[in-house]
C-alpha cells in the first residue's frame, strides 16, 4: 500500500478560479475596473505572497481604510467559500485507495485555513490524513515535510509518489527525498534545469491514472 503525496491548492482543489471569482466582485464593491484583476491575481501569485501583503497592497492601491486584518479574512473567507471539490477528483481518489494507494494531502500554509478548505470542502473523506506546514513546522520542499506525512499515515515513504502544481515545492521536494513525481502544468512549460518531474500531466484525474500505470 504506497503513498500518494499531493498538493492541496490548484491540485486537488481549484484555488485559482475561485480566486478570480472573489477578486472580480470584491474589485466591482471598491469601484475598480475589471482590468484590475490582471493585476490582483499577479500581487496575489497563485497564493504564493503572504496574505497580508497581499491586504497591504489593495489597501493602497484603492487608499481603502479597512483594518488589514479584515481584508485578509475577507480574501480566505470569501475564496474557501466558492471552493469546491470537483468530483471527479474524489472519483479519481476513490480509485486510487481501491487500488491499495493511500492519498494523503500535503501542502504549505497555515493550520486553520487549509484545515478548513480540507473539511469544508469534503476532501477529508477521500484522504486518509493531512499534513499542513505551519502546524508541522517544516514547509516543501523540505524533505522533512514528506517524511512527516509517511509517519503520519504510518507508512513507508518507498514507492510513494509525489504530485503538485509546484516545481520548487513539490517537484522539487520529491527530487530531495529521492522520489518520483507528477506535475501538473496548468498551461505552462517545465524550465527548471536542476530537476524534472517524472511525468507531466494536466489536471489531478489523468496524475492518478499515471500513477497507476506506473
Amino acid at each position: 500500500m504506497p503513498l500518494l503525496l499531493l498538493d492541496l491548492d490548484n491540485t486537488l482543489l481549484d484555488r485559482d478560479g475561485p480566486f478570480r471569482a472573489w477578486g472580480e466582485r470584491f474589485l466591482e464593491g471598491v469601484g475598480a475596473p475589471p482590468t484590475d484583476l490582471d493585476w490582483l491575481v499577479s500581487v496575489d501569485a497563485d497564493g504564493l505572497t503572504n496574505r497580508w501583503d497581499v491586504a497591504d497592497a489593495i489597501r493602497d492601491r484603492y487608499d481603502l481604510r479597512i483594518p488589514s486584518i479584515d481584508l485578509v479574512e475577507e480574501l480566505h473567507d470569501g475564496v474557501v467559500a466558492l471552493m469546491r471539490l470537483d468530483p471527479l477528483v474524489a472519483c479519481a481518489l476513490r480509485i486510487a485507495a481501491d487500488a491499495g494507494w493511500v492519498p494523503v494531502v500535503v501542502t504549505n500554509g497555515t493550520a486553520r485555513q487549509d484545515d478548513t478548505k480540507i473539511r469544508k470542502t469534503g476532501l477529508d473523506r477521500y484522504v486518509a490524513d493531512w499534513v499542513i506546514s505551519e502546524e508541522a513546522g517544516v514547509s516543501k520542499p523540505n524533505p522533512r515535510i514528506f517524511a512527516l506525512a509517511a509517519q503520519r499515515a504510518r507508512m513507508p515513504l518507498r514507492g510513494a509518489w509525489v504530485v503538485g502544481d509546484s516545481p520548487e515545492a513539490d517537484i522539487g521536494g520529491a527530487t530531495a527525498v529521492g522520489l518520483p513525481s507528477v506535475w501538473l502544468h496548468r498551461g505552462r512549460r517545465w524550465s527548471d534545469t536542476r530537476f524534472a518531474p517524472t511525468r507531466v500531466e494536466d489536471g489531478l484525474i489523468p496524475a492518478v491514472a499515471a500513477v497507476l500505470a506506473g
